[in-house]
């Protein structure tokens, strides 16, 4: 018995998995605060005669950061909306383009 692989992929793939958009935003955005955070207050803690030269970096794209722990927590704003950002872009994204190929394979 000859089985095609159109039926043996509608076996497979009843149903693709959706994304919560929003649940993936605060998830991604959430690492990413928390990351910045910690990654901050680790070279603050640190100390030394220059802290973080390369993570101060991030003062230019995220105005009122700076490698402090007021800064941390600008950061942890900043890397959060950011994060929450591509998080929901991208579940967005992968939505509609499961949506558009159940629309065009019937399943």
């Amino acid at each position: 018995m000859a089985v095609e692989s159109d039926d043996i992929e509608r076996l497979v793939l009843v149903r693709v998995l959706r994304l919560n958009a929003v649940v993936e935003g605060l998830v991604t955005g959430t690492v990413a605060g928390v990351g910045l955070f910690l990654a901050t207050n680790w070279l603050v803690l640190k100390g030394g005669p220059v802290i973080g030269p390369h993570l101060a970096l991030l003062g230019q794209f995220f105005p009122g950061y700076r490698v402090t722990f007021a800064g941390s927590i600008v950061g942890f704003a900043y890397a959060f909306a950011s994060g929450f950002a591509v998080g929901f872009v991208v579940s967005a994204l992968y939505n509609r383009l499961v949506a558009r190929r159940e629309r065009r394979t019937g399943t």
